[in-house]
């Protein structure tokens, strides 16, 4: 089976198209030239020049393939509105017609269990939860499903899958950040005495799972693909566990964070900077993100990495890379 990837050379695409080539499947990466792609040549991966907003380039990379995994999107707490939407949706149009015209046999769309928007008190999370989406990711990711969907209804042969909040090797943004490099590098704040919960995801299981999408997904299906929601003091406890470091933290109150995360991104509207803190963080970390993932691990046999296993890895790339500095008695701590 030859696989068209887009997104390869992210987050995902880092650990996914190495994955599918170890399993033998023949993977042709849609990369703009300007990326950094070579490690994906070194893979046996194919490269095909491009980008998914232009729909020539789309069609070109998809033509000779027998499924498509549309792994690209923009993903930040901060940005332009157009960006968001170029490549979350006009760039999903582009990719979702041409697999259309190719006349694929799987497409798996990558989104994100984010598209709920705010989750109510108490809810847990499925596939049936109501989207309201918020902010600008959130609703363009809902949109770039919505494409999918009515392209599902002209015949294309789709999955979604909605993800957790990544973590693991190759990552340094969003939850890799907040949990390991802010708290291993002194930065130990937290809201809500760390009581609340989040919805990791290990990348390598979500490889996994797309995997499984692509011989065993239902067609016009989605699914939550997340490990057990945990508090933010779960994880800071096993982080550190495993680092060799001190638990404690700082508790901070909501409303002085909310403040100067307002301002923060008020100057960054000025400066075209991303600020450190943005408004719309507040959605992931002052809410409760309990997510169920039962359809996935029934219809897909997802069976999550346990997270001390996965942090333990992912700390490990942390060291091998140099970015983190390991503990001094590795061994002994990780036993």
């Amino acid at each position: 089976m030859r696989i068209l990837v887009t997104g390869a050379t992210g987050f995902l695409g880092r650990n996914l198209c190495p994955y599918l080539a170890e399993q033998g499947y023949r993977v042709r990466a849609l990369v703009r030239p300007i990326s950094d792609w070579k490690f994906l040549a070194a893979h046996g991966v194919e490269i095909a020049f491009g980008d998914i907003q232009d729909p020539v380039s789309v069609r070109a990379a998809v033509e000779g393939c027998d499924a498509v995994i549309h792994a690209a999107g923009y993903f930040r707490f901060w940005g332009p509105r157009a960006r968001y939407w170029g490549v979350n949706v006009e760039g999903t149009r582009n990719v979702a017609e041409a697999a259309l015209a190719a006349g694929v046999r799987r497409f798996v769309h990558i989104s994100t269990v984010a598209v709920v928007g705010r989750p109510r008190p108490g809810a847990v999370i499925d596939e049936t939860y109501p989207c309201r989406p918020v902010d600008d990711y959130q609703r363009t990711k809902w949109e770039g499903e919505r494409l999918v969907q009515e392209a599902v209804g002209r015949g294309l042969p789709a999955v979604i899958l909605r993800p957790g909040a990544f973590y693991g090797p190759w990552g340094r943004y969003a939850f890799n950040r907040l949990f390991f490099e802010d708290f291993l590098r002194g930065l130990r704040l937290q809201v809500h005495g760390g009581r609340r919960y989040t919805f990791p995801i290990f990348v390598p299981d979500l490889c996994r799972v797309i995997e499984a999408a692509l011989h065993r997904g239902r067609v016009g299906e989605v699914y939550n693909v997340a490990d057990r929601s945990r508090t933010h003091g779960e994880i800071y406890e096993i982080i550190a566990r495993l680092a060799g470091v001190p638990a404690w933290r700082i508790n901070v109150p909501a409303a002085p964070m909310r403040a100067l995360a307002w301002a923060w991104t008020k100057l960054a509207d000025l400066t075209g900077r991303e600020p450190y803190y943005p408004l719309t963080l507040a959605t992931y970390v002052f809410y409760d993100w309990v997510v169920s993932s039962e359809k996935a691990r029934r219809e897909l046999g997802f069976e999550p990495t346990p997270f001390e296993e996965g942090a333990r890895r992912t700390l490990e790339w942390y060291w091998a890379q140099g970015i983190l500095r390991p503990p001094r008695r590795t061994t002994s701590n990780l036993l």
